[in-house]
Parts: structure tokens; C-alpha cells; sequence
């Protein structure tokens, strides 16, 4: 299964899977309406012969005409991606090139253009002149010419989505919506009955009694079935620790998942271990909502650098980690421990709210060295953050990221007013942390 979610994935992510359903479509189209005008197409040109009345070679030269344009169009749309993907690149991150190739509006045009230029070619071989047997399909012609007006609106509503979808809050806000996407599906998790109190005093196997099932490919952890690591403690009566975390990267024959001793690691087992990892040559968001904060990461830290020294763009990066974090800081997130009918079942290893903070503030605090704007603006950052969870643990990950940002802002501001508005705004954050605390109601993993 999972594999198969992995092979889907990929394929809804490709610039041809779409483009192939559309022209498939184009093409069942065109047959329809031949069968339709052979039956029917007399009555067309006598009903309304302005409209349906064509010779052979006025429907030759009409559909070639269509089929020709929407062929350069073709080549048009593809040069226009290719720049927007290389202009992305090089100003953004790569990691967000997937997210372009995903785009549905780029694959339906393409479908668009590519479905009409397939129509008129089929629609093209059928026209026959007298002394062929004279065939005109009138309604499949006219039909044509419906569908290239149709091609040029795609077209122009292509240009504006383009120049619309490179611009940094477009790209930012869409990466934190898919990754505050994949936070609410993933907490609180699902897999088992997971305490938030972490387990305290459950007593795992120890360290020697396990057994370890091995990677069989190079690559990142994509995403884990979780109900058949569930599926396979029950049935074995042991207990499943996770080697490897989604996101990860693994090595070809390292340990990727471990059992008990008592079980019984046989070849079915270790296969059906094998398949319950995702491993591709690349991260995805859809169980790892920590690659959706590296891409944002990774604009702000091109944003921060000498060459472009773009603070707007790095001040919303901050913003939208902000609302991501925000999304996850009142969440009760499960326990790596997961019990099923009080027996412990698997250990996982999947982030927790400091990894989480720790990820979207540890470098761009270490690149806005000097930045006053930035500085002030992850300082709102976590005095938002902050307001939003009554858990003592959250709010002493916040606190620390605080002491990092004021030991790192402080001395970097040479400007004696800059750095009293800094140290000033420091101090509120500091009182909001340490004031705004009620008694816990979970504690963090």
C-alpha cells in the first residue's frame, strides 16, 4: 500500500499524467462527434448552413490552422515553465520545484493545448473531398473552433497564474498551507494510544533484546504505514521501534526498524517491515511537516544573504512559521510510546514542539545577525507563539530560543537606538513567557 501511495504521488506530481488523462479525453471526443456527424450531419448544414456549411478544404485549412497554433503554444507554455522553474531555483530554493511541477493549473493547460491539437488531427484524417467520397464533419469542425477560442482564454489565464505563482508571498503562503495541512493530519498522531505523559514508567525491552530489520534502498523516509507496524507488534506479541524517522535519511542495509527479541523475524516479516517505509530520493510534506518549515527556512536564508539582503521576503518566511508554529503549540502531541489494549506496542521517533522551534528559528536567527527588522519580528514570533499554549515545557522552548535570539541581537545592533528598541521589546517577550503561564494541562513529549 504503501509503495503504491508513493507511485501515485509521483505520478500526480508529474507534468504528463494529467496532460495524458485530458488528451485521452480529446480523443474520445473527436470520435464521438464523428460518429455523431455521420449520422446526423445533413441535418447541421440544412438547419443552419452559415454556420456548418464548409467545403473539404475550408475544414482542412481550419483545423490545420488550429492544430498548428496550438502546437506553438504548446512550445511556448513549456519555454515559459522552464524559466519559471529556473527562475524559482535560483531565487527561492529548489526544494520548491515540486511544488510547481504539482501545480494542476500548469498540468490541466497543457492537457488544454495538447487535447485540442490531438481533436484536430483526428477530426483532420476524417474530411474527405468529392472525389474521396465527400465527408465534412460540420459539427466536429465548428466544434474545433469553440475549442481553440477556448485554448486562447487558457493561455492568457496561464500568463496571469504564472506571473502570479513566482512571487515570494505566493510561494511561501502555498508551502505553509500544504505543511499546516500535513499538521493537522498528523497530530495528534494515530498510530495506537499514545500517552502524552511520554509513558513514564513504561519499561521498554532492553537495549540488547532486539532484532533489526534493514533498509533495502538509499534514500528519505517519505512516510511509514503505521497500521502495519501496529498490525505486526499485535500479531507477534512484541514489540516495533522505529530506527528511522520520516524525513531521515537512510543507508542502504543500516537498521530501519527493530523487534523484540521474541519475535520471529522471518523473511514475510522482514519484507512487510521493508514496505511499511517510503524511501525515495527526496522529502515530502504529506507526513513530515518538518520539510514544509525547511523550505520556508531556506527562502528566508537566500533572502538574508549578502547577494540579495531581502528582508520583506525573510520578515515573511518568519510570519508564516509563525502560523505554522501557532497551529501546532496548543496541539496535545502524541507520545513516542503507542500502547494498544495497555501493551506497548511501538516506539516511534517523529518531532516534537522544540524540533519543531528549533527548526524555524536556529538559522535565520544566526543569519539576521544585525537585522533589526528580523530580530524584532521573531521576538513577535514568539510572544505569539507563546500566547497560544499553557504547557510549561512548550513555553520553556520558547524561553530558550529567546535567550539565543537576544544573546545573538544584542551585540550585533551597532546603532545605540536600534538596540534599545530591541533590548525594550526583548524584555516584554521575556514577562509575556514567564507571567503567562496557568497550570499544565499536557505535558510535552
Amino acid at each position: 500500500m504503501n509503495r503504491l501511495k508513493r507511485f501515485w504521488g509521483n505520478v500526480r506530481a508529474s507534468f504528463w499524467f494529467v496532460p495524458s488523462v485530458i488528451l485521452a479525453l480529446s480523443i474520445v471526443l473527436a470520435l464521438a462527434l464523428i460518429e455523431v456527424d455521420s449520422s446526423m450531419g445533413g441535418q447541421w448544414l440544412a438547419r443552419w448552413p452559415r454556420l456548418f456549411g464548409t467545403s473539404a478544404e475550408g475544414a482542412r485549412g481550419m483545423l490545420s490552422t488550429v492544430a498548428g497554433s496550438m502546437m506553438t503554444v504548446v512550445g511556448v507554455t513549456f519555454s515559459m515553465i522552464l524559466v519559471t522553474l529556473a527562475l524559482a531555483s535560483s531565487q527561492y530554493t529548489s526544494r520548491i520545484l515540486r511544488n510547481f511541477m504539482r501545480d494542476r493549473v500548469t498540468q490541466v493547460v497543457l492537457g488544454i493545448f495538447a487535447g485540442i491539437f490531438t481533436y484536430c488531427l483526428i477530426v483532420l484524417r476524417t474530411v474527405r473531398g468529392g472525389d474521396e467520397g465527400a465527408f465534412v464533419p460540420a459539427l466536429s469542425v465548428a466544434i474545433s473552433v469553440l475549442l481553440a477560442i477556448g485554448g486562447i482564454g487558457s493561455l492568457i489565464f496561464f500568463i496571469h497564474h504564472i506571473a502570479s505563482s513566482i512571487q515570494a508571498s505566493s510561494i511561501i503562503a502555498s508551502v505553509a498551507d500544504e505543511t499546516m495541512r500535513a499538521v493537522d493530519r498528523l497530530f495528534p498522531g494515530s498510530l495506537g494510544h499514545g500517552q502524552i505523559d511520554d509513558a513514564v514508567g513504561v519499561s521498554p525491552p532492553p537495549e540488547g533484546k532486539w532484532q533489526s530489520v534493514r533498509a533495502d534502498d538509499n534514500g528519505y523516509i517519505q512516510s511509514v504505514d503505521n497500521a502495519t507496524l501496529i498490525r505486526v507488534a499485535r500479531e507477534q506479541q512484541t514489540t516495533v521501534r522505529m530506527e528511522r524517522g520520516v524525513g531521515d535519511f537512510v543507508v542502504e542495509a543500516t537498521p530501519l526498524v527493530s523487534l523484540a527479541q521474541e519475535a520471529v523475524l522471518s523473511e514475510a516479516i522482514i519484507a512487510e517491515m521493508q514496505a511499511a517505509y517510503s524511501i525515495d530520493r527526496h522529502r515530502t510534506v504529506e507526513q513530515d511537516a518538518a520539510f514544509g518549515i525547511r523550505q520556508i527556512v531556506d527562502i528566508a536564508l537566500r533572502a538574508l544573504s549578502p547577494g540579495i539582503n531581502d528582508s520583506t521576503t525573510a520578515a515573511m518566511c518568519v510570519d508564516y512559521l509563525t502560523a505554522i508554529l501557532a497551529r501546532i503549540a496548543p496541539l496535545p502531541l502524541p507520545s513516542s510510546h503507542r500502547f494498544e489494549d495497555g501493551e506497548l506496542r511501538v516506539i516511534t521517533i517523529g518531532p516534537d514542539f522544540a524540533s519543531l522551534v528549533a527548526e524555524s528559528f536556529d538559522e535565520i536567527r544566526g543569519s539576521a545577525s544585525g537585522n533589526v527588522a528580523i530580530m524584532l519580528r521573531m521576538l513577535d514570533a514568539l510572544q505569539t507563539i507563546g500566547s497560544l499554549t499553557h504547557d510549561a515545557g512548550r513555553r520553556r522552548v520558547l524561553s530558550e530560543q529567546l535567550c539565543c535570539i537576544a544573546e545573538v541581537g544584542a551585540p550585533s545592533i551597532p546603532s545605540s537606538h536600534d538596540r534599545a528598541r530591541f533590548e525594550e521589546r526583548l524584555m516584554l517577550v521575556r514577562v509575556s513567557l514567564d507571567h503567562k503561564h496557568v497550570p499544565e494541562q499536557h505535558a510535552e513529549p
